[in-house]
């Protein structure tokens, strides 16, 4: 049932640290659901004597703070202080979307009321309403949604953890600890989901552990690659645990058409199959995506440099056959050049350079996949956009040329 919140800001002062996406939505919520004697906005950095005048205080995701303070909040956290027994809470430094779309889809086709929220782009507390006793939320959930919340979800996936966002948290260790608070608080009969490459979990109390170690879903999937097959496979492990009908379960799991900028083949162009990876932000997608395209003539690889460790992705591209080519652009581009020994290896300025050169360097019947390894940021608003981008030039380029 849900609680009534009056209890708790009736009365009180209420500071929104953020104005993206989900400090909007905060205020929209504490506005129609709350009463609070003041509601103010802050966009600056952290003033311990400007907020010791607030009881409460709702961080956006976004604002780069690692610490806590007596107060400290976030619409996740109040979520899940509601909804926690009827959530199942996603998440990885790749695939968590990938899984949170495909667990949701496939719980719909199932015939179970399923909503779908958090960092997928819809703020928890805007679907609040759409929440009733016998609904389902699948809940993706970030590291910086993680970093203070005080309850975990009943059900749990960490697909996996591999180095990353070391811009926000300086240390691979912090970064880590943050995505663990997804199964930290869960309790005796919770349920924790572990992929592959997520660590062996630690602090839980009494939890169910599930290991995902191999596909247990077929190979008729629309989606490419191994780790889209352990995808489906969390996804059909929740869809076990709630009951759900598992022929309807693994339909909807092969039916699914993925996600955008993930892997997607957006078409053919010049005799080539092109795709976009742009969600690519780490060694390992690289590695997926280079084992996962079929025929795979040109890899597009490089963007915003946050100081990852490249190392086993160019040892992983230096045993790669010689006859597929890499375009290397942006910072990590540049980085990474100089130490691949291979005789097809290129320069770009920028995205618009590496798709001619992709175009004219990339055999008929290959394909090509822009998989960055690295972040859009500097160069583009965000990993959407490089994706939108891509995808423009590719076509831009093919049209003048018809």
């Amino acid at each position: 049932m849900k609680r009534d919140f009056n209890d708790i800001y009736s009365g009180k002062k209420v500071l929104i640290w953020g104005y993206g996406l989900e400090g909007r939505s905060t205020e929209s919520f504490l506005r129609s659901h709350t009463r609070p004697s003041v509601i103010d906005i802050y966009e600056g950095e952290y003033d311990g004597e400007r907020f010791s005048g607030y009881d409460h205080v709702f961080k956006s995701p976004g604002i780069p703070y690692l610490e806590s303070f007596p107060g400290l909040t976030s619409q996740t956290d109040l979520f899940l202080r509601v909804f926690r027994d009827q959530t199942v809470g996603v998440t990885g430094t790749k695939g968590k979307s990938t899984v949170s779309g495909m667990t949701y889809e496939a719980l719909k086709a199932s015939g179970k009321n399923a909503v779908l929220a958090g960092n997928i782009g819809v703020p928890c507390l805007d679907m609040f309403d759409a929440v009733d006793d016998n609904t389902v939320v699948v809940f993706e959930l970030s590291c910086h949604q993680l970093l203070n919340i005080t309850v975990s979800p009943h059900i749990a996936i960490l697909m996996n953890l591999y180095e990353e966002h070391l811009d926000y948290y300086g240390t691979k260790e912090k970064y880590f600890d943050a995505k663990k608070n997804i199964y930290r608080k869960q309790k005796i009969d919770d349920i924790l989901i572990l992929g592959p490459d997520a660590p062996v979990r630690d602090m839980t109390h009494g939890t169910i552990t599930i290991y995902i170690h191999d596909s247990q879903f077929g190979k008729d999937m629309k989606l490419l690659g191994v780790h889209n097959r352990l995808n489906a496979a969390a996804a059909m492990t929740v869809c076990a645990i709630l009951n759900a009908d598992m022929a309807a379960t693994s339909r909807a799991l092969s039916e699914f058409g993925g996600l955008s900028h993930r892997l997607e083949h957006f078409g053919s162009f010049g005799g080539h199959e092109w795709y976009d990876d742009s969600i690519s932000t780490i060694n390992e997608s690289v590695i997926a995506a280079v084992h996962a395209v079929p025929d795979l003539g040109t890899v597009i690889i490089g963007g915003m440099d946050r100081g990852i460790d490249y190392t086993p992705l160019i040892q992983f591209l230096n045993s790669q056959p010689q006859d597929i080519s890499v375009i290397c652009a942006y910072e990590t581009g540049e980085r990474i050049y100089p130490l691949l020994n291979r005789k097809n290896t290129r320069k770009a300025g920028d995205l618009k350079e590496a798709v001619d050169i992709a175009a004219d360097i990339t055999p008929e019947g290959k394909s090509v996949v822009m998989s960055p390894g690295a972040a859009s940021y500097t160069h583009f608003k965000n990993f959407s956009e490089r994706g939108d981008v891509f995808q423009r030039y590719v076509r831009e380029r093919y049209e003048n040329k018809g």
